[in-house]
């Protein structure tokens, strides 16, 4: 009977420490975004990658063909909060990267989001107040008592912040003016890794060293322009130039830096977990065509970006492999689902299009309303497309606002260059599915009174303010994926399309912590 008992209890016991074992958190989690990857051009390129990077994640993890993020005119901002709190711009309080203060005389103010409400940006301007819910990461925190950590590290500061979320250890970036690695006081001060990166390597010292050329592999890739294979690219880096910085961030150069600084932050984690506590590290990378290139066809420096990030997180996994093992991290990896290649054409290609100038249609916009209602400036600014209506002077005026912006809409839709026009008010009240997708990728508080739909091959020009800024319309409707790696979850291959706002939920799914506090799906089901 005793050596019943005792059998029992061995058998008890050794479920118990296989459960624990099966259950427990890993003890490191590496989430990636990277802006604009798009799943074509994964699949096209799969034979010509190295066995540590995307092949890894698509052979060791469950590959997501299709992800859904639903609402239009994202950017690398707004797609990484819809990401990390599993919930839409409308939800979590971060439609973009930037928000226009209307009440400056004469125009708008363009500010960013993710930031103080303070016409000063410094580095200690950026905090994540502004996102409203919680993140991935918070709720990682949260679960653990506080004993877990969460890093972040990003080209630019809001998507730092928000890979960080509000209860982050630390946040880093590249100073665009500067080219140091910064921070902000919100997070504290910069680790002794990145200081001392700063004083002996940093990039500004480097900067004129550093030369874009085709990599070796590149020449191997079938289907690329001969001209281009004749004609190779070759970009370099100035430290006079102004803008070297915000340029650099645009290469594959730059993620190679990120992954470097990743690398170190991983390194120096702690050995082991903290009661029951891990780590996370979030890492922002970019795959967006290279704006500065010297034809509007950037196809060949897109596939060596491609290339080139793939080594470098081939890299990043064989530090995640020395730091804690294979079986003890959960890495996860998603695109920001859009693409934006939107560059003038070479006139000599004789394509439709025409400019659409913002400092015209304000003025024939002001006389037509002047005209109806007496005389006014009615239209404070016209940024993004996106129309703002300086609605103290209407109210002043005693004005019904809905019915004068109604009939601002019905005058501008009839402007060349324009295809479709909407108030604000039609969309808080959307009667398709195409106004639900836009309504629910708006915050009312920060969005202007209409917003404009330009015709695809024109090009608008925000000339009204100096230096004007030109912006090229076009539409791109791409597949974009996501891979995700975790101990005891077995590879698959998910055809069917997921939404974005599922992927924090599976994680959390999988760390066995609640999912964050505005969440608007289910995790996904990752079996075939």
């Amino acid at each position: 009977m005793r050596r019943l008992v005792t059998t029992v209890l061995m058998g008890l016991a050794t479920f118990g420490q296989a459960a624990q074992a099966e259950t427990s958190r890993p003890r490191l989690v590496v989430g990636i975004v990277v802006d604009q990857l798009r799943t074509d051009y994964i699949e096209l390129l799969q034979n010509y990658f190295g066995d540590r990077g995307f092949k890894t994640l698509l052979t060791d993890g469950v590959y997501i063909r299709d992800v859904d993020f639903r609402v239009p005119r994202l950017d690398a901002t707004a797609s990484t909060a819809m990401l990390l709190t599993g919930s839409y711009p409308a939800q979590n309080g971060v439609p973009s990267a930037a928000y226009y203060d209307t009440s400056v005389p004469g125009g708008a103010l363009k500010l960013p989001l993710v930031s103080s409400n303070s016409t000063s940006i410094t580095n200690d301007s950026f905090t994540p107040e502004a996102l409203r819910l919680s993140t991935l990461g918070d709720e990682y925190i949260i679960d653990s008592g506080g004993y877990s950590s969460v890093y972040s590290i990003a080209p630019e500061p809001q998507q730092a912040m928000i890979l960080a979320g509000h209860s982050g250890k630390g946040a880093y970036w590249v100073n665009n003016t500067s080219g140091n690695w910064v921070t902000s006081s919100y997070y504290g001060g910069l680790p002794a890794a990145l200081s001392a990166r700063n004083m002996r390597n940093s990039l500004s010292h480097r900067i004129d060293t550093m030369v874009w050329r085709p990599s070796a592999k590149l020449s191997r890739v079938a289907g690329l322009p001969e001209y281009k294979r004749n004609s190779p690219f070759k970009y370099i880096f100035s430290r006079n130039d102004r803008d070297v910085f915000k340029k650099f961030a645009l290469t594959p150069m730059a993620n190679t830096e990120i992954t470097d600084v990743a690398i170190e932050i991983i390194n120096n984690l702690p050995s082991g977990s903290t009661n029951g506590g891990g780590d996370m590290v979030n890492i922002a990378y970019t795959l967006a065509p290279y704006r500065y290139a010297s034809e509007g066809n950037a196809r060949t420096e897109l596939t060596d970006a491609y290339l080139r990030l793939d080594a470098d997180i081939g890299r990043l996994i064989e530090a995640i492999d020395r730091k804690v093992g294979r079986g003890n991290a959960l890495i996860w990896l998603s695109s920001t689902g859009y693409f934006d290649d939107a560059l003038p054409a070479d006139p000599r290609y004789r394509l439709p299009g025409g400019e659409f100038s913002t400092r015209k249609a304000r003025s024939l916009l002001n006389s037509y309303l002047s005209a109806r209602y007496g005389s006014a400036g009615y239209i404070s600014a016209i940024r993004d497309g996106q129309i703002f209506f300086d609605r103290q002077a209407i109210e002043q005026m005693r004005l019904d606002s809905d019915k004068v912006i109604s009939d601002a809409r019905q005058f501008l839709i009839k402007m060349s260059g324009v295809s479709d026009a909407r108030t604000l008010s039609e969309v808080l009240s959307p009667r398709t599915k195409e106004e639900e997708n836009l309504r629910l990728g708006l915050d009312p508080r920060v969005c202007g009174d209409i917003i404009v739909d330009f015709t695809p091959g024109w090009t608008v020009s925000y000339d009204d303010t100096l230096p004007a800024q030109q912006k090229v319309a076009r539409e791109n409707v791409v597949m974009t994926p996501a891979m995700i790696m975790a101990p005891g979850l077995s590879p698959a291959k998910i055809e069917t399309p997921v939404a974005a706002t599922a992927l924090a939920p599976t994680v959390a799914g999988l760390l066995h912590i609640r999912s964050p506090n505005g969440a608007r799906s289910r995790a996904a089901s990752l079996t075939r």
